[in-house]
């Protein structure tokens, strides 16, 4: 989505008037710093290849500028090879938009609703599968039950236990895309939620191992606003989930961020002893007081504006240029033509948190911790001395860690990780 490159990074992300109670942006463009459209273009050959290793520090020291920052996280997230060309990137491009629109056209066959511009809030079917007859609920979906019923003549059966899980996440979906960033201007307009409703609705049908958790909305809508192709939109959403899905994984007796939970009590561990044996004295040895920072990767304790300077900032510094072959099927990267390998990799291709795993061994012997463990690390450090005296409880822990919502710095924040993150590596060598 481009725009005025002259414009300021707020003007992007507009909150309502009224809402004074969201946090103010603490980012704002630094000349010289951000990658610029300019210094971004100028990475690119003519050809279309980008030397990746140029950006990757520049981003880091100031993030991205607003009007490049979707096509730009096209890369960060492996969608697209730095090593292919433009024409291979729009053929790439264009199959993806009419992949995605197969899988669009098949839930809209299960469910009407999908791609009409509106969404639901209210349950439609029972856990059974038989339609809910409620006049509320039609009146909502604006639909009649020919409507409802119309997946009994579609290519899946109705009573299929994959539909059946699909269909009864869907209100699940539309209560918490109703609540998702609608501080934002860009939300005022009921299509942007549709569409965020849709990608999220074809998401869950399209990996139906997690289907939707709460929390998912919060990754996706900053891609909506990025990307204005709704297709681009999701499947840059799809590469983010390719990193998180594990944390969405719930069996019965445990949730995939657990893991991240128990490393973050090992780094806290090595690197505060003090406060994780306070912690621990307090009940709070698990972590489950930092769920919400993993789950959503901070959404609430940044400002929007923030949040996504965040994010560029642990992408970049996380950068594998392998990232692309590892997500792509197979058969599509066996098409790749000879002429698209460019250059061998060197190890300026990585970012610079990837970069210190390989140089310690890290990337051979275990896969690396991802850097938002060493985030909220960092965070908890610099808290450290507040929690030691004033937390008496869990309640307290959670508060003071809520008074924090608004006030933390992301760049301060990813510069600590790093900080712990060679503290950590050193302890462990030891």
């Amino acid at each position: 989505m481009w725009r005025d490159p002259g414009a300021p990074a707020d003007d992007f992300y507009q909150v309502r008037p009224e809402c004074t109670d969201v946090p103010k942006s603490k980012f704002r463009i630094k000349a010289g710093k951000t990658l610029s459209v300019r210094k971004w273009q100028a990475a690119f050959s003519p050809e279309g290849y980008l030397d990746i290793s140029k950006t990757l520090s520049r981003i880091h020291r100031g993030g991205i500028h607003p009007s490049i920052r979707g096509e730009v996280w096209e890369f960060l997230l492996g969608c697209y090879d730095p090593k292919s060309t433009f024409d291979e990137r729009d053929e790439i491009r264009n199959r993806r938009r009419a992949k995605y629109a197969i899988m669009k056209e098949e839930c809209r066959q299960m469910f009407p609703l999908i791609g009409s511009g509106k969404f639901i809030t209210a349950p439609v079917i029972t856990e059974d599968g038989e339609p809910i007859h409620d006049p509320l609920v039609l009146q909502e979906a604006n639909l009649d039950m020919a409507s409802i019923n119309q997946g009994n003549d579609c290519a899946h059966d109705p009573r299929d236990k994959k539909v059946i899980q699909w269909k009864l996440t869907l209100h699940q979906i539309g209560l918490d895309v109703h609540r998702t960033d609608r501080t934002l201007v860009f939300y005022e307009k009921k299509e942007n939620l549709s569409k965020l409703w849709d990608i999220l609705a074809v998401y869950a049908w399209s990996d139906i191992d997690v289907g939707y958790c709460q929390g998912m909305s919060d990754l996706c809508s900053p891609m909506i606003i990025l990307l204005e192709d709704e297709a681009d939109a999701f499947w840059c959403f799809e590469r983010l989930m390719r990193r998180l899905r594990g944390n969405f994984r719930c069996t019965e007796s445990s949730v995939g961020v657990e893991t991240q939970l128990s490393n973050l009590a090992s780094i806290t561990q090595v690197i505060d002893p003090k406060l994780h044996r306070h912690l621990e004295t307090l009940g709070g040895g698990d972590y489950l007081f930092a769920f919400r920072m993993l789950m959503v990767l901070f959404r609430r304790e940044f400002s929007f504006c923030d949040s996504l300077y965040l994010w560029e900032m642990m992408w970049a510094l996380e950068y594998d240029p392998d990232l692309f072959s590892m997500y792509e099927e197979p058969e599509a990267a066996a098409e790749k033509s000879e002429g698209s390998k460019g250059k061998p990799k060197s190890i300026r291709q990585y970012g610079k948190y990837e970069r210190d795993n390989m140089r310690n061994g890290g990337k051979s012997s275990e896969a690396p911790l991802p850097i938002s463990v060493f985030l909220v690390a960092s965070v908890l450090k610099d808290k450290s001395p507040k929690l030691l005296t004033e937390a008496r409880g869990l309640d307290d822990v959670v508060k003071i860690l809520n008074d924090m919502t608004g006030n933390l710095d992301a760049k301060k924040a990813c510069t600590g990780a790093m900080k712990l993150h060679k503290k950590y590596l050193k302890a462990k060598k030891q």
